[in-house]
């Protein structure tokens, strides 16, 4: 019986690396198995080329529809990381909480940069992606979502905050 789990455990670890090897070294580095999905953002207000500083979508005649795109945008592209409706299983955070600390501040000076402090966090991660140690946490999204499609993303997290 050892032996044979022995053999089946060796069977699989061979199997893993050459999928590894064959399918390309990206594989091995990448947080699970997530590749980019197109965002469709044809209905958003277009912003341009330069990355703006503030959501554009999170306020507005846009935001219903801003909410919409970055729903399937996240679902497609970060659900499996961070969970189904932004509510982690524990792999990466839950970004239900990523401007929590700035929602709290009374102070409206204090709120608002708090939260170009956070839109600077989270367009920083997504564009450029996290490594630690030589490993990928998070690959990173720029050249592969649009900047509509990252500010859909965070627009659809902003709905979801916990109260």
């Amino acid at each position: 019986m050892h032996f044979a789990i022995h053999t089946n455990a060796r069977r699989g670890l061979r199997t893993a690396l050459a999928a590894v090897f064959l399918l390309g070294p990206g594989l091995a580095l990448a947080h699970g198995d997530v590749t980019p999905q197109p965002v469709d953002t044809s209905t958003l207000p277009q912003v341009g080329a330069k990355w703006l500083e503030d959501n554009p979508y999170s306020k507005g005649a846009a935001q219903g529809e801003a909410v919409r795109i970055g729903s399937s945008g996240y679902n497609q592209n970060c659900a499996r990381c961070h969970g189904l409706e932004a509510i982690s299983g524990g792999i990466a955070p839950d970004l239900r909480h990523l401007d929590e600390e700035c929602t709290s501040l009374a102070d409206a000076a204090k709120k608002n940069a708090c939260m170009k402090e956070v839109n600077d966090y989270f367009i920083g991660t997504v564009r450029r992606g996290r490594t630690r140690d030589g490993r990928v946490y998070m690959p990173p999204f720029e050249g592969m979502l649009s900047q509509e499609a990252l500010w859909a993303i965070k627009t659809y997290l902003e709905s979801r905050r916990e109260p």
